[in-house]
């Protein structure tokens, strides 16, 4: 059963938004975090765009926010998320597909130029995380 997280309110229309999401750690154990704008946390990745595949976007999404390539892994799973964002004025309902990169490669600096990155230990990391489904997932790779 996929995890659901958030609460859809009834009168409100959401606009479906799927995206891929790969968690990326060093041999520190520790994990890759992307800082939005409005200083929020989130797992590296994003929104699926056109016809690309999941793994097709977690690689565009490595290089605009981290300048990394990396080889995915392991499948965690999915899950989903219902939120409201501010900045775009829009309710979005988010089906979010997880992995694990077994490698990763900084290949250059990032191309969004206003990326921000840190890195964290896991269990810190779950309590920066904004999103459930984020925390969701770095549980799950932890229990693995």
């Amino acid at each position: 059963m996929t995890p659901i997280f958030g609460v859809k309110e009834a009168e409100k229309e959401y606009q479906a938004r799927y995206a891929a999401y790969a968690i990326i750690y060093n041999q520190k154990n520790e994990i890759a975090l992307v800082q939005a704008p409005n200083g929020a946390y989130f797992l590296p990745g994003g929104e699926i765009e056109g016809d690309e595949t999941k793994e097709e976007a977690i690689d565009r999404e490595m290089l605009e926010e981290l300048g990394f390539r990396v080889v995915l892994s392991d499948y965690l799973g999915e899950a989903c998320e219902f939120f409201y964002s501010r900045h775009r004025d829009t309710y979005f309902y988010n089906p979010g597909y997880f992995f694990v990169a077994s490698e990763w490669k900084k290949v250059g600096e990032p191309l969004e130029k206003e990326s921000r990155s840190i890195w964290t230990t896991p269990e810190k990391g779950i309590d920066l995380l904004k999103r459930g489904s984020h925390q969701w997932a770095v549980k799950k790779w932890l229990t693995k």
